[in-house]
């Protein structure tokens, strides 16, 4: 049996890939947060930044934790195919999860399904990008870590839709974030600890990408995604800041009522004289 590294370059992959989930959840959250003040279409686009932003911050948490991974013995590479689709299946389950609360009427039931649609996608989302691994050996999994992780996973994505429906606060949705990061965290390496490799020895050349060839570029791509599309979010004002910006915009009178509401003075009220004439 070959033994596993999950740490190759130390701390730094286990930290930067909890920051990748903490920004995609903050991130999904003050989206979803903005879809429930919205209507129409503008409440369409801020579901669909959700889901794209909560996608790729786990994705990328969990393919940052990877270029730490390792097994002695054999080298590793990624199916390409099968990688962009665990990216796929995890924004469009997501989706599926954040238009179920965004659009349900009847709140508790909305939460449970899109809980557990999301936390389903997200451990396909995980045990797809295990299967894109290619190595030489066989990759075993224990089932009852599975189970545990698909639970953590589930559990994990209903808090978080639980936190876009009932937490406004900026700050309370930047302690959820944390919180959100270290649950689809602890999901990922208790699936890693579900996993096992019987290496299999062998000089022959092996298919798919190399992790700093492929994995890493998303990566990159994806997490500068998320900041660009944070800053986005950070700037763009609020339904009630839009709504005190036009009324601060309004012209008021003397007395405090807006001047559209009062009617023009005659000239006689504004104190003017007219000439008389012979």
């Amino acid at each position: 049996m070959g033994h596993l590294d999950h740490a190759a370059f130390g701390w730094l992959t286990p930290v930067l890939s909890y920051a990748m989930a903490c920004v995609g959840a903050a991130l999904g959250l003050r989206c979803t947060v903005r879809a429930l003040d919205a209507t129409g279409r503008s409440r369409r686009n801020w579901l669909l930044t959700a889901a794209s932003a909560i996608g790729s911050g786990i994705w990328t948490m969990h393919f940052v934790a990877m270029l730490g991974f390792g097994v002695r013995g054999t080298d590793i590479r990624y199916d390409v195919p099968l990688t962009v689709l665990s990216l796929v299946v995890a924004m469009g389950v997501v989706g599926v999860g954040v238009f179920v609360v965004g659009h349900g009427g009847d709140r508790v039931r909305s939460l449970l399904i899109g809980g557990l649609t999301t936390g389903v996608g997200v451990a396909s989302m995980h045990y797809l990008g295990m299967a894109a691994l290619r190595l030489h050996g066989q990759v075993r999994y224990d089932p009852l870590l599975v189970g545990l992780s698909v639970l953590i996973a589930v559990v994990a994505a209903t808090a978080a839709l639980w936190a876009a429906l009932h937490i406004h606060a900026p700050a309370a949705v930047a302690v959820a974030s944390l919180v959100m990061g270290a649950a689809v965290s602890s999901m990922h390496y208790t699936g890693m600890l579900a996993v096992s490799v019987d290496v299999d020895p062998s000089g022959a050349a092996l298919p798919g990408a190399t992790v700093m060839q492929f994995v890493f570029p998303l990566a990159v791509g994806l997490g500068s995604y998320l900041f660009i599309t944070a800053a986005f979010v950070a700037l763009s004002p609020t339904a009630g800041e839009r709504a005190a910006y036009a009324s601060a915009g309004r012209p008021a009178a003397p007395d405090g009522h807006p001047a559209d509401a009062v009617a023009p003075p005659g000239p006689r009220a504004a104190g003017v004289v007219r000439p008389r004439t012979h």
